[in-house]
């Protein structure tokens, strides 16, 4: 079985889409398949068209020339097909696997046509709502309408979509795709690479101030939607019932600055502590030094739909965390035993949830335990990427025969 995936990005840049890719890749070879790996020019700028990260070796997509938008998203598309027909031609793949966004899928449908090779679309968020948390839209203005009916164009032109969890599954469903035609591959860990979390390293700890404090925090991409915002409003009430606390934000990104701004008016940046981006390699040390997490997720389309990553590395590292109750946490969140979930929005409901946790640590080893237990029985790349099988072979029988 031969592979080409197409995607918008790729490692060595970090995020939650590079490292499910990383990992889908590398549990299909662990199969015996062979795969191939296309970025799009949303790559940026790379030392060569192809390279070799981790032991995976993709090939990249030049930059078109700078346009407007509409016509920059052409030539990006046009600039994708070439390379897929250009590399499919000399790598005789025998599936075409487009990741989101529809400026891969497109292309990709367009080759596929073109070569007679069988086309999947795997969507893990929908481009239109990505963009209302980018700020580059509103939901339901010209542009959103434009971008949704591009994405239903292709689902109903590719021969099998992939999706990453039910929300996203439900939604594809309505827009009128035939429920036999989509596969979930759910979100998981590779739980042999995550390490239970460990003793917190007191000169780390003395860096960052926190000798003697309880520690509430959060590590990633400090985005909009991920309601860091909330957890400042939060915070003043906690810091009256629990003065010892310290929340430390590992990462950063977007909303950096504006954070640090609602600390300041708030009276709280002296308890804040902000570490900026570290190395992947290191982000466990700053990991042990939280003794309970929070992810906060605003309510919106993309977080009610769509299943983050950071829960699931949460509890394979046998951490203890706080959660809002959109839907994309709800679906891998069990309220009370892997996890506690929190009315989205609600400050007040946030800080609730917190003190509890924190008043009743004896609770802590079985919430451990349980989420552990559930990424290695349930939510592991193993079990997720599986599901590829059924739809890749049969999609190649029916070429081949």
């Amino acid at each position: 079985m031969r592979i080409l995936h197409i995607l918008d990005h790729s490692i060595p840049l970090h995020s939650g889409y590079t490292f499910r890719t990383a990992a889908i890749l590398r549990e299909q070879r662990a199969l015996g398949w062979e795969t191939f790996h296309l970025s799009s020019p949303k790559q940026g700028v790379t030392a060569a068209m192809v390279e070799e990260v981790d032991g995976l070796r993709f090939h990249r997509t030049a930059l078109p020339p700078p346009a407007a938008s509409g016509v920059a998203e052409l030539r990006q598309m046009r600039a994708v097909q070439a390379r897929i027909e250009e590399l499919a031609r000399e790598l005789r793949p025998d599936v075409l696997h487009a990741h989101s966004p529809v400026l891969n899928a497109i292309p990709a449908i367009r080759a596929g046509r073109k070569l007679g090779i069988p086309v999947v679309y795997e969507i893990r968020a929908f481009w239109e709502d990505a963009a209302v948390d980018h700020g580059t839209t509103t939901e339901g203005s010209v542009r959103y309408r434009v971008t949704r009916a591009l994405e239903t164009w292709a689902l109903k032109r590719i021969d099998h979509a992939f999706t990453i969890c039910e929300g996203l599954r439900r939604d594809i469903v309505e827009r009128g795709i035939p429920a036999a035609k989509l596969t979930v591959i759910p979100n998981a860990v590779d739980v042999e690479g995550f390490q239970l979390s460990g003793a917190a390293d007191p000169v780390l700890r003395r860096q960052l101030g926190l000798e003697g404090a309880t520690v509430l925090g959060f590590v990633g991409s400090f985005y909009a939607y991920e309601g860091l915002d909330l957890l400042l409003d939060a915070f003043p009430a906690l810091l009256h019932k629990r003065p010892e606390l310290r929340l430390l934000l590992v990462g950063g990104g977007p909303q950096e600055t504006n954070l640090k701004a609602q600390a300041q008016r708030l009276g709280v940046a002296d308890k804040l502590i902000f570490t900026g981006r570290v190395p992947h390699s290191e982000v466990s040390r700053y990991y042990d030094q939280i003794d309970l997490l929070a992810y906060p997720r605003h309510s919106m389309r993309l977080t009610e739909l769509v299943t983050p990553l950071k829960p699931l590395e949460a509890m394979a590292q046998g951490r203890l965390f706080v959660a809002s109750d959109v839907g994309g946490h709800r679906e891998l969140i069990r309220d009370g035993e892997t996890g506690t979930l929190f009315k989205a929005g609600s400050a007040d409901a946030l800080a609730a949830a917190v003190l509890d946790m924190l008043a009743h640590r004896e609770r802590w080893p079985a919430m451990r335990a349980a989420g552990r237990h559930f990424v290695e029985d349930v939510r592991n790349w193993k079990n997720s990427v599986a599901n590829y099988a059924a739809v890749y072979h049969r999609l190649t029988d029916k070429v081949t025969g």
